[in-house]
């Protein structure tokens, strides 16, 4: 076993499931993406590095340069709340952004309530040259708090999944929600956000995407795949995941949000076959000879 197939059984154990997510021999595939083999013997240096991702402090993003905590949120008090998607960017305008400017505009926006109680925007994070993006609902608790997206438990589990396939954040993968501002209940709990406000903010990710040219994006639950997807509401998960789906042309994978995942372990399994769906779809699209 090489030491690359040993890390990848850690990380598999980390996610739960151990040495049996292997695809069965009765489903043969062309490219069936990398194969994981049974780990009998786990080195240290495996466990160093499943440690590592473990333990690594969670990145704390600062404020725009000038800016303070306290100026910032004087700024959000006073300036008009806009109820009115004239006062936003329009779609053409936001088209035009480079990235720097649609950060700022990110920074800037009070499109919907949800700036009322929200202590930083959360831009999302990573290679502006990845070709593989994950996309997510919206930020919770602690993104709100520290502005980079699933840097909580359910980012943890993230980088186990991504580890698992052969990915790293800040690598070769790049991160972002559909909304970029924490949504709450009355009860100060995280809850997904409305469609309006999910339509509001999409014509962000929307740049996002173009400026980045992802080969396979990633949906990471029903919020972030219904947004994406535009499909009615009451659309299952379930009915999504499975096949390929496409965000304009671009091949896009539907599964389990990382947070669900933390709540329903049996649902990994699923998950780990979602992944290797979207392993397989990376690689015929960047091997010449599956033209």
């Amino acid at each position: 076993m090489t030491p690359e197939h040993g890390r990848r059984a850690v990380f598999l154990q980390e996610l739960g499931v151990g040495a049996i997510w292997v695809r069965r021999a009765a489903e043969p595939v062309a490219d069936s993406g990398p194969a994981v083999e049974a780990a009998s013997v786990i080195d240290v240096a495996d466990l160093a590095a499943l440690a590592s991702v473990a333990a690594r402090p969670e990145p704390v993003l600062p404020l725009p340069v000038g800016a303070s905590a306290e100026g910032a949120h004087a700024a959000w008090d006073e300036a008009p709340l806009a109820t009115d998607p004239a006062t936003l960017p329009s779609e053409s305008e936001i088209a035009l952004m480079d990235w720097p400017q649609l950060q700022a505009a990110v920074t800037a926006c009070r499109g919907c309530d949800l700036c009322r109680t929200r202590n930083q925007t959360v831009f999302g994070s990573g290679d502006r040259r990845a070709k593989w993006l994950f996309v997510g609902e919206g930020p919770g608790r602690t993104e709100d708090q520290q502005g980079a997206p699933f840097v909580g438990p359910a980012g943890k589990l993230l980088d186990g999944m991504l580890a698992a396939i052969g990915l790293q954040r800040d690598a070769n993968v790049y991160l972002a929600n559909v909304v970029k501002c924490r949504s709450a209940d009355a009860n100060g709990a995280d809850r997904a956000p409305s469609p309006q406000q999910s339509a509001l903010c999409k014509h962000y990710l929307e740049r996002q995407i173009a400026l980045l040219q992802p080969t396979v994006i990633v949906a990471l639950g029903k919020t972030a795949a219904l947004a994406l997807l535009e499909c009615a509401p009451d659309t299952s998960l379930a009915s999504l995941r499975g096949q390929l789906q496409y965000v304009n042309q671009t091949p896009t994978v539907v599964t389990y949000h990382p947070a669900y995942l933390l709540r329903n372990p049996i649902a990994k399994r699923e998950a780990w076959d979602d992944l290797c769906m979207a392993l397989r779809t990376y690689d015929q699209s960047t091997d010449p000879a599956a033209e």
